[in-house]
């Protein structure tokens, strides 16, 4: 490719959608695209440890369903923030754009078809979002993670192409993944809270955990929390004698991948495809509020093909300690679970967006 081609690619304010979105601008800047990451308030929140791509924010607004104004005036703001794209996109007119879902991805993806400008939409969960599920019938291809989605009419399969899940590729291409995958002469765990479970997660588990290691479980925590848990957790880990490492948001989680042989972790779809291919055995605990049950869907996914667990929120008090103390005297199950990983990869992802691109585009060899 000589001459650069634009590309614009929008994600909702959450790490689900941003962080796929990242990649794949990092990927496409690397293939010589001039690249844009579209993003609202939200998801500016990640930008301070994603560096090395351009980002614009432009405004956009969940469409609201409790009452009469409510919903009057969030389509207003929807019909404003499509407005502004309009804009936005006749004076910065890009080859193409991507939607990553959530619904900041909604106005620009709606403004892009006014303008017969080429958008493919992407949904790496079990069943398509709301924002992707409105934008079927405009976008001209649909990115899908695994073609087992639900929620996608049959008349819109011509435009379904599974592609893999968009993960950071220093954890698809690792030479090094879970080195400790088969010592568990001490559980290493890393605890993922995620952008809406991190408060939740350390809350919630630190008396667990206590449990097991009350039970001969021989322990050591990473967990992520929130800023101001930081001096809580550590002072209950330390007083119970089990090891700790307490850690904020970070873009780079690859660094603990090496550290640990099991994981907790709420069931986002690109945390459960990154824990899949860096092979580290894990529990998937689904956001229970999560839209469409999208979670829970994910969870099961992985937990029938055999690569990770499953406990729901509810049940995590009485479930979770018997789960961590059995898979710790019981080392086959987890190296069962680390043969099923081996057989899956989502390596290919990227070769094969560039193949769908380089047809788009016409590009010869």
């Amino acid at each position: 490719m000589n001459k650069k081609i634009k590309a614009y690619i929008a994600a909702g304010g959450t790490g689900g959608h941003v962080l796929p979105g990242y990649h794949l601008a990092k990927h496409l800047t690397d293939q010589n695209y001039d690249v844009n990451l579209i993003i609202d308030k939200r998801g500016h929140r990640y930008m301070d440890q994603l560096s090395g791509i351009k980002f614009l924010i432009l405004p956009s607004s969940p469409l609201a369903k409790k009452n009469f104004l409510k919903i009057f005036i969030s389509l207003n703001l929807i019909f404003y923030s499509i407005l502004r794209s309009l804009i936005f996109l006749l004076f910065n007119r890009p080859s193409l754009i991507f939607g990553m879902g959530g619904y900041a991805s909604f106005p620009i993806c709606v403004a892009a078809s006014i303008l017969k400008i080429k958008f493919f939409i992407y949904e790496n969960n079990l069943v398509i979002g709301k924002a992707n599920q409105y934008l079927l019938p405009l976008a001209n291809k649909i990115f899908v993670a695994n073609n087992e989605i639900e929620g996608i009419p049959k008349k819109y399969n011509n435009k379904v192409i599974e592609i893999g899940n968009i993960i950071k590729k220093e954890i698809l291409y690792s030479s090094n993944k879970n080195s400790h995958s088969s010592n568990y002469q001490k559980m290493n765990i890393l605890v993922l809270g995620g952008s809406q479970a991190a408060k939740i997660f350390a809350e919630k588990l630190p008396n667990i955990f206590q449990t097991c290691s009350s039970r001969g479980v021989t322990l050591k925590i990473f967990q992520h929390c929130l800023p101001s848990q930081n001096d809580k957790l550590k002072n209950f880990y330390e007083k119970n004698n089990i090891e700790c490492e307490i850690f904020n948001f970070t873009y780079n989680l690859e660094n603990y991948f090496s550290r640990v042989n099991f994981a907790i972790t709420r069931s986002g779809s690109s945390m459960l495809a990154e824990l899949t291919n860096a092979k580290i055995p894990f529990i998937s605990v689904p956001l229970p509020s999560s839209a469409d049950n999208h979670q829970l869907k994910n969870a099961n996914f992985y937990q029938k093909k055999g690569l990770a667990f499953l406990i729901e929120e509810k049940d995590i008090s009485s479930k979770l300690s018997d789960l961590i103390a059995n898979v710790f005297k019981n080392k086959d199950i987890l190296k069962k679970i680390i043969n099923d990983q081996s057989q899956y990869s989502d390596k290919n992802v990227y070769k094969n967006i560039n193949q769908i691109l380089k047809k788009t585009f016409n590009e010869k060899n």
